[in-house]
């Protein structure tokens, strides 16, 4: 039985609500094979295949970019890991992605050097072992003896100089290390935050400004951010009913949605019901605003309905499916091939069309004319903040840089949106982002600029009745810590002329 068969990796400690607070080196080894489609194994192997599962996954991160939850499935499915040993080496992908920033300024005070000094192969090493000393009940010297087992086995040479910063960081705990690494919380309160609760500063900014600059809030959705979210259904209406299908797959019914399914464990891909097409994956958030544009009223047809920016497909299924019990049709625009594909893997049997084109051509292709269509879902491309929980590699490769180009992307999909809907007709601009230059600013300058007249249209009663704290209105911003889906925004404009 290995270590963490009798000590089970446990929730991190030392995440709470933020208070004012009153060695040796060796040189860069050669880079590794960045194409390669594992991490470089030397040495004998570490004990401990768990371990090894997670740094693969880590590394694959780290070197190629990939999705820590792609990467890590074909991993533990290469290494036939199983029950314990598969739920450990996912705590420790996901928990070390999440808590990666903290975990660097810990590993480079215990070294005496930045962490970019350090070979990469041990880096990622020590950043599993730096995880499971201050965040798990894995004990401490299960902890370093692996962590230099796998440092033997992926840097030779390096197994002294991790040995010596793995004690170094086990002398304290994760709270000694946080309250002498992080600023002042009166000195600098979103340096505090970053710190404390592992997210870039202006990340940290960002959520603040769209929280009103309260920086309680703000610390709640960043603890929020830090615990790995629920896997949520979708029961798609006309083929399942929630109710019905919680019982079927051991969950509960959604909070809000009257589609969702809270699951409470196992593999969703594996789910009959999943597999069969009666219902999909979906945070239940997504499926609000879907929703809601339906649930806009209308006068005159409602026949025609376009998804504007459809990959990979969980929106367009719902409309699809509720546009089969209306009458309507579904056009679902999507640029990218492969995108396309999924879109009409989801909606199988639905009234679906699938162009492959980009939502910006409206007007210029005949296949999206001007005033054609009654209804418009615009989700457009962001910086997925709003999702942090269920991607923990997406914080740290997100920067301030990634907001010109989609912010500009995002104003012309609704520009082109807005030219698409018919008189009378409602557009749902969504995104999975509470930044205010992709919701609010891009609301407002993609109004302005599209010569079109719009009136908003206040979407909270668009929205199931008894939700809490939607705000003032007529936008209306989801959040982790309040309504415990993604940070999904909605705006409904409808076209006046």
């Amino acid at each position: 039985m290995t270590e963490h068969d009798a000590h089970r990796a446990d929730r991190p400690r030392g995440s709470g609500r933020p208070t004012k607070p009153g060695g040796p080196g060796y040189g860069r080894a050669p880079d590794r094979d960045a194409r390669s489609g594992r991490a470089p194994r030397a040495g004998r192997p570490p004990s401990d295949p768990a371990r090894q599962a997670a740094y693969e996954a880590v590394t694959a991160v780290h070197r190629d970019d990939a999705y820590a939850n792609l990467v890590l499935s074909d991993i533990l499915r290469g290494m036939r890991l199983h029950g314990r040993d598969a739920a450990f080496a996912t705590e420790l992908t996901y928990g070390t992605l999440r808590m990666r920033g903290t975990l660097d300024l810990i590993i480079a005070s215990a070294a005496g050097r930045d962490v970019a000094r350090i070979d990469p192969p041990a880096r990622d090493a020590l950043r599993l072992g730096a995880y499971q000393l201050l965040h798990t009940r894995v004990p401490a010297h299960a902890a370093v003896n692996q962590t230099v087992d796998l440092v033997r086995a992926v840097a030779p040479g390096a197994s002294g100089f991790a040995n010596a910063v793995m004690r170094e960081i086990s002398g304290s705990d994760l709270e000694a290390w946080l309250t002498r690494l992080a600023p002042a919380f009166d000195d600098d309160p979103f340096g505090h935050l970053s710190v404390w609760h592992n997210h870039p500063q202006w990340i940290v900014r960002s959520f603040a400004e769209s929280l009103g600059g309260d920086l309680d809030d703000t610390a709640r959705l960043l603890i929020e951010d830090n615990q790995p979210a629920a896997v949520h259904l979708c029961a798609r209406p006309g083929r399942a009913d929630a109710v019905d299908l919680a019982d079927e797959v051991g969950g509960t019914p959604g909070a809000f949605s009257p589609y969702a399914v809270y699951l409470h464990g196992g593999s969703p891909g594996d789910l009959a019901a999943v597999t069969g097409g009666r219902a999909h994956v979906q945070d239940e958030g997504s499926q609000l605003v879907a929703a809601a544009l339906l649930a806009a009223p209308l006068e005159g047809q409602d026949t025609r309905w376009l998804d504007l920016c459809a990959g990979p497909g969980g929106k367009t299924g719902l409309l699809g499916s509720i546009a089969a019990s209306r009458g309507a049709e579904v056009i679902a625009v999507e640029v990218a091939e492969h995108r396309a594909r999924l879109v009409e893997q989801a909606t199988e049997g639905m009234p679906v069309t699938v162009l492959p084109m980009d939502g910006r051509s409206v007007g210029r292709d005949p296949d999206l004319p001007e005033e054609s269509f009654d209804r418009v879902l615009v989700d457009a491309p962001c910086t997925g903040l709003g999702s942090l929980r269920r991607r923990p590699e997406s914080r740290w490769r997100r920067t301030p840089a990634d907001l010109p180009p989609l912010t500009r992307l995002q104003r012309e999909l609704l520009v082109a949106a807005l030219r698409a809907v018919r008189i009378g007709g409602v557009v749902a601009y969504v995104t999975c982002s509470p930044h205010i230059v992709e919701t609010q600013v891009t609301v407002t300058e993609g109004a302005r600029r599209s010569g079109v007249d719009v009136d908003f249209v206040d979407a909270r009663p668009l929205l199931p009745q008894g939700m809490p704290k939607l705000g003032p209105g007529p936008t209306v911003q989801l959040w982790p810590h309040r309504h415990g889906t993604d940070a999904m925004f909605l705006a409904v404009l409808r076209r006046t002329s």
